[in-house]
């Protein structure tokens, strides 16, 4: 890519101004400094954790990462937040329960092949189950959801289950004792991505237990991330995605 560039210089098709920009690896905003390589490097586009941050700061960060056409993903964003967001930037897309904002700009990765699944264990547990089905979908790849099919009504995932053996990967959220990856594990022959959330009584200790008993899991194939990380196992998810389409591909 390099001597590409260099030699269009050269050729006078690109100005040394122009190289210089295709060439920066990130902008420096004063108060960030925005990574426009991550994509190279890792495959996807920065993602914009939005707590801690003002919106101010947010909408700054988004038009340097628009001028690069890459789709725009923000995490942990607060309704309030999200409004003055919308406001300076109408293309985001802001969804409450995932508390999350997506602008479109690519549809890259619309044409893989398969899908992934979204479990989710109960009501609860919704929004950080919605946090991993808008990652994957800001990443272009189909999301199906099953939600509330906890084991305390175990036949409620058995009417899912040969839907859910057909994904290419699982991401599979459960709160309280965080048993469903475990079952789920011992049902399906494709990798599982366990998310703990915090949701549950005082013994849960703010998703420690979920955790633990997922980390001890007997099930083989299941990774776990961090309590309450959506976006971290559907990021995981979606890389898998893309490896199993790279090989049907082949």
């Amino acid at each position: 890519m390099l001597e590409e560039m260099l030699q269009k210089v050269a050729n006078g098709e690109l100005s040394p101004a122009e190289a210089k920009e295709k060439l920066a690896t990130f902008e420096n905003l004063g108060f960030a400094k925005v990574d426009h390589h991550r994509k190279k490097r890792q495959g996807f586009p920065e993602v914009i954790f939005g707590e801690g941050k003002e919106a101010s700061q947010i909408i700054d960060i988004s038009r340097a990462m628009m001028m690069k056409k890459d789709n725009i993903l923000v995490t942990r964003v607060s309704d309030l937040k999200a409004k003055e967001i919308v406001k300076q930037l109408p293309d985001f897309q802001y969804d409450h329960t995932s508390r999350t904002l997506c602008m479109k700009n690519s549809d890259e990765m619309s044409l893989t092949k398969g899908y992934i699944a979204i479990l989710c264990a109960g009501t609860s547990d919704l929004p950080v189950a919605e946090e991993a089905a808008k990652t994957a979908e800001a990443y272009g790849v189909e999301v199906r959801r099953f939600y509330d099919i906890g084991v305390a009504g175990i036949h409620r995932l058995f009417a899912h289950i040969d839907e859910i053996r057909e994904a290419t990967s699982s991401v599979v959220v459960a709160g309280m004792e965080g048993a469903l990856p475990s079952v789920v594990g011992g049902l399906v022959s494709h990798p599982i991505i366990a998310v703990p959330t915090s949701v549950g009584y005082g013994a849960n200790f703010q998703g420690i237990s979920a955790l633990l008993t997922m980390l001890n899991s007997c099930a083989s194939g299941i990774s776990v991330v961090n309590i309450d990380n959506g976006f971290g196992g559907a990021y995981n998810a979606v890389m898998i995605h893309r490896i199993a389409n790279q090989t049907l591909h082949k």
